[in-house]
């Protein structure tokens, strides 16, 4: 169990495995990850330096002294400041070799993978890249990416409703990176979780769908607080859905004033120009 979200993970760990793979390499437990996690940490560092207050939830059973809810708050604290010194490492790996790490966050069928497959299909001559995928089950994602010869590694998180820095350290020696190239991270699909955990990427890319509704940004702040690039998909369903785009774009404004958005159709093509030009630049 990872206390500081709630969500559970297998007793072996998360599985690292590529395409077409036969044997899967286990790696380690994340059973230090066990504790309460209805006792909150009053401080949540995320990668952009941001720290979020939180109220303290307390007990009023009188078995529960102060003490006892010290070491609590201790247990919890450790484990996101161990989560922050390993993304501090595969920060300093990725610099050295200049590999530009995007982390891509969106709730479940946003079209991020389909995003992703155009990106790739589209640039693959120009930009060498490779690709993270994070699931809880399936090699799916990791199987589409392989078909366009792009080098893939799928981590599948069981129970955990997240990718963390140690997991991307394990799964970026499977993948053997060349210098000066992109690297693309598809987090577990969830607005709540990923936002917690920074992996060592560059900049972390939050992509939403027309389909979603305008108020997702002030419903999850977080997740768009902690991002560097809004992407917004499926503009092509526009004439369909009930949206505002410039709401949405005002709400997100709301929670984080530095966000650069994207207008795209991952479907189509519309708007790929745009995103494609900003990838080149980074390069």
């Amino acid at each position: 169990m990872c206390g500081t979200c709630g969500c559970g993970s297998d007793s072996n760990g998360p599985v690292i495995s590529k395409p077409r793979e036969n044997e899967h390499v286990h790696l380690h437990s994340h059973d230090e990850h066990h504790h309460n996690h209805h006792s909150r940490s009053h401080h949540e560092h995320h990668h952009d330096g941001h720290s979020h207050a939180h109220p303290e939830h307390t007990h009023t059973h009188n078995s529960h002294s102060h003490d006892h809810k010290h070491k609590v708050l201790e247990i919890e604290q450790d484990i996101l400041q161990n989560n922050q010194i390993l993304a501090a490492r595969n920060r300093g790996y990725f610099e050295a070799k200049n590999i530009f790490a995007l982390n891509l966050v969106s709730s479940p069928g946003s079209g991020k993978t389909s995003l992703l497959e155009r990106t790739l299909a589209d640039l693959k001559d120009e930009i060498p890249f490779y690709v993270i995928e994070g699931d809880q089950q399936t090699l799916n994602d990791a199987n589409r990416i392989d078909a366009l010869k792009i080098p893939v590694v799928q981590i599948n998180t069981g129970k955990g409703c997240h990718l963390e820095s140690d997991m991307v350290y394990d799964a970026v020696k499977e993948l053997e990176m060349k210098d000066n190239s992109i690297l693309m991270i598809e987090n577990v699909g969830n607005l709540v979780c990923p936002s917690m955990f920074d992996l060592g990427e560059s900049k972390r890319v939050v992509i939403i769908s027309t389909t979603e509704g305008e108020d997702k940004p002030i419903k999850y702040p977080d997740m768009f607080h902690t991002s560097d690039i809004c992407i917004i998909n499926k503009i092509d369903l526009l004439p369909y859905v009930n949206i505002d785009v410039q709401k949405l774009k005002d709400y997100a404004l709301q929670v984080n004033p530095k966000l650069k958005f994207f207008e795209v159709s991952a479907t189509n093509g519309d708007g790929m120009d745009a995103w494609y030009k900003w990838l080149k630049s980074i390069k």
